[in-house]
């Protein structure tokens, strides 16, 4: 039914998705490490000035 070459290609397109979907989940945290980082810098600020 399927070529060992159309299995070859769909294993090699799996490993291909699994690193896009690694890579997008590392930016996502990273991109809520910087939010939650800019979080405590802003409140500590926002403290001060009511102080």
């Amino acid at each position: 039914m399927l070529s060992a070459q159309a299995i070859t290609n769909f294993l090699i397109s799996l490993e291909i998705m699994g690193l896009g979907m690694a890579g997008i989940f590392t930016v996502i945290l990273v991109i809520m490490l910087v939010v939650f980082l800019l979080g405590k810098i802003g409140g500590k600020q926002e403290e001060d000035l009511q102080d």
